[in-house]
């Protein structure tokens, strides 16, 4: 039977390989433009990008970029996804049809340890030589002729953030004779005898490395603990052998290149940390104040939008449906916005230009005393401002172990989401307008350094429960500096705002409309909104846990407010505002002055005062520790692709919460305090 007209059209499928911070994202983004898609291999966190790519005949191109690994021997989940794609064993991803490894020309013979690996697969192969301005500015010279020959592929010089070698890259993607590398690296003599006794049908695949092997054929070779030690030397024998009169470092001795002038700046014990803390602190104002004013804008709109569906509809549960639940939703996913842009822009000029892995650097003997790694910190950082681009951030972070360990503890910074609780609690807890402004500034510091505690604290537990295993010695690869392509940076911009609107968005704005109808049905015709809030399942639910929070000095109110501010943590503000009786203004510090009012007068079901001292810190104590954000809760979801840590965090932190509550209030009233 032939093949279907459809079957002989279908793009050829191009895996994009190479080592980390050799320019693969940015020639994928050169390739492909905005025909991108980006999702996570399914069960893993590992990210997976596809685009389409247009040859030099107008043909469409299927482009797959593959995890940035140091070689086939898989280290890690990345690794492994690399090795699995290009041995066709996943069975969510086609084997490709041909590949491009990318090598940074500064480091040939380096970067040619996992090139020599790809080529020995047999499958046609396009070498390509990025980073070559910046290579002939180290005085090394590359002969691409010479290297195509004897590697029997083509080898193309590029420059990926000017576009200069895309002609020549997309002529080599077309051409229909593309052919497998003759490359072949001797085996020592017991791995070879193996391989021949191995199920392998594959001979390519067969002679290419012990690492294939089926399990009884590992542990014989593993009882010789030096045949990889030989095999790895074979390797490097025979790059150095390709490489001898293609590849010339003509540098005098003793010549400093750029990076070095750079590095002996940047990498300084004194001034190095100067500018390290002026590139973070300019980070964290333009996360937390730069995108103050957009985020403004758009909560302007969405109110606007509010207003116009209130004055066109009639009134009824289909409009409160649409104001309070989807256009608030909706609201809560795209002020989140600004500061995801502003985040990734910058972190896309940092890792672009090579200078994010000096932070990691220079951080790393820090963060690795509570067990977490140098690019850890901006993540956190930026936390401090909102946890939704935060987590989103952490994709910088390599080893999966210390991204997840960084996901499970960013929510403990202070966001601004928790400032309206705080400050509403410490007026409440300090009434006098005339106390003292440096003890209110003093208890709001106290918050922040309370949430620092609780990330260097678990970061430490769980740098201990999830690493069993001895870690290796890490090595950081501090890759040369170049200009950064200003398109690469916001095409990935673009993609991560695209991405959390799309998938994590979704989930806020789900679990928005569940919280209306929570605080909304069933309805409690002709009754006030303080006693509708108490009839509705929100406020029967805070009867529920009455007997629960009870030890904690809450009442059913300050529940309602709990479950009501599970949307946002800020919410609690209006709960509190509508179960005791405050209508709120345009005036944020009016509204919180009239309600601290009312909260001073309020007593319980025995008839003494509700928001004691005790009970005002604890609140704001179970605020700084607990995962009060459906926002958050629906970002980690998507960035550890798995409802089974978002779970766990959740709970983690509400009886982190809850025991630190406790604490503080009944821990006062031994103490007398009241």
């Amino acid at each position: 039977m032939s093949a279907s007209p459809a079957a002989k059209q279908a793009p050829r499928v191009f895996a994009l390989v190479g080592n980390p911070n050799c320019g693969k994202s940015t020639l994928f983004n050169a390739l492909t433009g905005l025909r991108q898609k980006v999702s996570n291999y399914p069960g893993v966190t590992v990210e997976r990008r596809e685009g389409t790519a247009i040859g030099q005949h107008g043909e469409a191109i299927r482009l797959l970029d593959l995890p940035g690994a140091y070689s086939l021997n898989p280290q890690s989940p990345d690794e492994e996804i690399l090795r699995d794609v290009l041995l066709g064993r996943r069975a969510d991803t086609p084997r490709p049809d041909a590949v491009i490894c990318v090598i940074d020309a500064t480091n040939v013979e380096r970067h040619f340890y996992l090139a020599s690996q790809v080529l020995e697969l047999g499958l046609p192969t396009i070498l390509v030589l990025n980073m070559t301005d910046i290579a002939e500015a180290h005085h090394i010279r590359i002969d691409p002729e010479q290297l195509a020959v004897r590697l029997n592929v083509p080898v193309i010089p590029m420059r990926a953030h000017q576009r200069k070698g895309l002609p020549e890259l997309r002529i080599a993607m077309s051409r229909a004779d593309l052919p497998p590398s003759n490359h072949q690296v001797p085996l020592p003599e017991e791995v070879h005898g193996l391989l021949e006794k191995s199920s392998t049908a594959d001979a390519n695949l067969a002679r290419h490395a012990a690492l294939y092997l089926p399990g009884a054929a590992r542990d014989q070779l593993d009882r010789n603990q030096e045949w990889e030690d030989r095999l790895i030397a074979a390797r490097y024998e025979a790059i150095r052998e390709i490489c001898e009169g293609s590849v010339e470092k003509q540098a005098e001795p003793g010549h400093r290149t750029r990076t070095d002038k750079l590095d002996a700046v940047f990498l300084h014990p004194v001034l190095g940390w100067g500018i390290l803390l002026a590139v973070l602190g300019s980070l964290f104002m333009l996360v937390f104040s730069g995108a103050e004013l957009p985020m403004q804008g758009i909560d302007w709109i969405f109110s606007q939008l509010s207003d116009l569906a209130r004055a066109h509809l009639p009134e009824g549960d289909l409009t409160d449906l649409l104001v309070d639940g989807v256009i608030a939703g909706l609201n809560g996913v795209i002020i989140f916005l600004p500061q995801i842009l502003i985040l990734f822009f910058f972190i896309g000029l940092m890792e672009d230009t090579g200078y994010l892995s000096r932070v990691a650097f220079l951080l790393d003997r820090f963060m690795s005393r509570v067990g977490l790694h140098g690019r850890s910190f901006i993540p956190l950082l930026s936390a401090y401002a909102c946890a939704v681009p935060a987590i989103m951030s952490t994709r910088t972070i390599e080893n999966p172990k210390d991204r997840l360990v960084t996901i499970l503890v960013a929510p403990f910074a202070s966001c601004t989401a928790r400032l309206p609780v705080y400050m509403l609690m410490i007026a409440t807890l300090i009434p006098n307008e005339q106390a003292s402004s440096s003890s209110k500034a003093l208890l709001l510091l106290g918050m922040y350094v309370l949430g620092t505690l609780g990330i260097l604290g678990f970061a430490w537990l769980f740098n201990k429960v999830l690493k069993r295993s001895v870690s290796a010695p890490g090595l950081m690869e501090l890759p040369t500096y170049k200009a950064p392509s200003l398109r690469a940076v916001l095409v990935q911009m673009w993609e991560r705002s695209r991405l959390f609107v799309r998938r994590a968005g979704t989930v806020i704005l789900g679990i928005s409309i569940l919280l209306w109808a929570a605080n909304t049905y069933p309805k409690s015709p002709g009754a006030d909104p303080a006693t509708q809030a108490e009839n509705s399942f929100a406020g029967r639910l805070g009867h529920a846990i009455e007997p629960v929070i009870a030890p904690l000095g809450y009442d059913w109110r300050i529940g309602v407010g709990i479950v009501a501010s599970f949307a946002a943590r800020e919410v609690f503000v209006s709960a509190m505002a509508i179960s005791f009786r405050v209508e709120e203004s345009d005036d944020e510090d009016d509204t919180i002055t009239r309600l601290r009012d009312q909260l001073w007068l309020a007593k319980n079901d025995a008839g003494k005062a509700l928001f004691t001292p005790l009970t005002c810190l604890s609140i704001m104590v179970f605020y700084v520790f607990a995962l009060q954000c459906a926002s958050t809760v629906a970002v980690v979801r998507r960035e550890t692709n798995s409802w089974r840590w978002p779970i766990f965090q959740f709970a983690y932190m509400t009886a982190t919460a809850y025991l630190a509550a406790l604490l503080v209030y009944q821990g006062g009233r031994l103490l007398g305090y009241v």
